[in-house]
């Protein structure tokens, strides 16, 4: 892993199908953009920040997320999530996040990754998979 400098800043964008909304998955649920998809946005978003200072074979895996959901998004609107590098400790790296569509921000928090080397993951993997 190269230096990944505090400041990096990524982002990630989407045009919300039904597929994205938390009344597909659960029907008692409005027909809005799924906090679980605003979380994903906001990890691939951090992913973009940190991408130009991996190794090849490296990879981050999320460990933390500590966001809130604002305001609800409906079909068809785009929403943008953002992360910006806050802090670096190793293999650690943790990131200021937040998401908007056109008219809201729609959520905010924190979330945090760590570096790890793909091959050694895939070996932890295959060891859990075999047990299955």
């Amino acid at each position: 892993m190269r230096p990944i400098p505090v400041g990096a800043k990524g982002s990630y964008s989407i045009a919300v199908e039904h597929k994205d909304l938390a009344g597909t998955l659960e029907p008692s649920l409005p027909p809005v953009l799924a906090t679980r998809v605003m979380i994903l946005l906001m990890e691939m978003a951090a992913m973009d920040a940190i991408r130009p200072y991996l190794e090849p074979g490296e990879m981050s895996v999320g460990i933390v997320v500590d966001v809130q959901h604002l305001t609800a998004t409906p079909e068809g609107h785009k929403v943008t999530a953002y992360a910006e590098v806050a802090k670096v400790d190793g293999r650690r790296i943790e990131f200021n996040v937040h998401a908007a569509d056109e008219m809201d921000e729609i959520g905010r928090g924190t979330h945090s990754r760590a570096i790890a080397e793909r091959a050694k993951f895939n070996e932890r993997l295959k060891k859990k998979l075999k047990q299955a």
